[in-house]
């Protein structure tokens, strides 16, 4: 006995002595989402546990912090990350919006529909670094890029995935686009705030946003009352390429206070159906001709100017109610590259809906009977 009531003490003086800068786990607390529902975090003081509901799950700690023991089996990621390669082009939007622009070096796009990232491309400050299945592996390496942030798409290759880890270059998969709610994928920007350091900047611009659709009160209007909308494209082959009722452009015209046209019975999906489908122009006329209003995709198509142009497309668009009633509109094609103006988009989407759209508009047009 008397062995180890020698060695307590000189165990109690080393540990006091001795400077500390772990984090106990039982401290730990969830990182407050509103809407994202595929990724999570628990945060320790100055270091964040990560899972993505993919099943990937990683460390995000300051390049000083002493890594808790719970956590050592688990990718660390040191912040703020610098030198990032954007293989997902939906995020680079959401960089900018917290203005860390300057932390990301590579691309995976060479074609932008947002000036400031060709003026960055055009200056050096961003580098195409190639598409995502085939990464110029040396450029990254020579530049010493940080973080590889890829889109689910990766999985088509995952030897690549696989090789950039093998290099030493952390990835994450963003899971964004598997979000239910609109404003879910522009949570994500709270993660990417936690990369950067800018986590402040990401809470407060995305609760200014969330706040702004949520004072739309769509819920005072009258069922009978919402006016019905369209969104779609006309494909090379002639398809009409809509919407399923449970896709984010669906649900952002819903919370804009509108009706999508389409229900899952109309296209034989499931109601939880994602994505896009095409639609044989016969079935399309005969649901979507008396919508109240169209909105052209111009994403894939380019953009629409005027009904002529809308009618080339196809003939019978020229019989829809939308037409006749100069309620036809197309998208701005960088609009999908805009993850961070969710809100702003349905904002203006309720703008048109209720018929106090101006000649301003930022995100569509009207398409014009010239």
């Amino acid at each position: 006995m008397k062995k180890y009531l020698l060695l307590i003490p000189l165990i109690v003086l080393s540990s006091c002595g001795e400077k500390n800068n772990s984090i106990s786990v039982d401290n730990s607390e969830k990182l407050n989402l509103e809407y994202a529902q595929q990724f999570t975090v628990e945060k320790n003081g100055d270091i964040s546990h990560v899972k993505i509901n993919n099943g990937d799950e990683f460390i995000l700690a300051p390049k000083d912090s002493d890594i808790p023991d719970e956590y050592k089996n688990i990718k660390t990621i040191r912040t703020p990350v610098e030198n990032i390669y954007l293989a997902s082009s939906s995020v680079m939007d959401l960089f900018s919006g917290i203005n860390s622009l300057d932390l990301v070096k590579f691309t995976s796009t060479k074609d932008w529909s947002m000036d400031y990232v060709n003026d960055a491309l055009n200056n050096g400050d961003i580098s195409y670094a190639g598409k995502y299945r085939t990464p110029d592996f040396e450029l990254l390496l020579s530049e010493n890029c940080g973080l590889a942030i890829e889109n689910t798409m990766i999985y088509h290759t995952p030897e690549i995935k696989e090789q950039l880890e093998n290099l030493g270059i952390p990835v994450i998969v963003e899971y964004s686009s598997y979000e239910p709610h609109p404003l879910g994928r522009m949570e994500w920007i709270k993660l990417y705030g936690l990369l950067t350091g800018h986590e402040q900047e990401a809470e407060k611009l995305f609760s200014e946003k969330a706040a702004q659709v949520e004072n739309l009160k769509i819920d005072d209007i009258n069922p009978d009352e919402k006016k019905s909308v369209a969104f779609f494209y006309i494909t090379s082959n002639g398809y009409a390429s809509v919407r399923k009722p449970n896709d984010y452009v669906s649900k952002m015209i819903e919370l804009a206070g509108g009706e999508y046209i389409f229900t899952a019975d109309d296209l034989n999906v499931d109601e939880n159906a994602l994505s896009t489908m095409n639609m044989q122009i016969e079935s399309f006329y005969e649901k979507a001709k008396d919508a109240d209003i169209i909105i052209y995709n111009s994403t894939i198509d380019g953009e629409i100017q005027n009904i002529q142009q809308l009618v080339e497309k196809c003939s019978v668009l020229s019989d829809f109610k939308a037409v006749k009633n100069n309620n036809a509109w197309c998208s701005e094609k960088d609009m999908f590259q805009q993850t961070g103006a969710a809100a702003d988009i349905i904002i203006e989407m309720n703008k048109i809906i209720t018929d106090t759209a101006e000649d301003d508009t930022e995100f569509f047009h009207r398409i014009e009977n010239d």
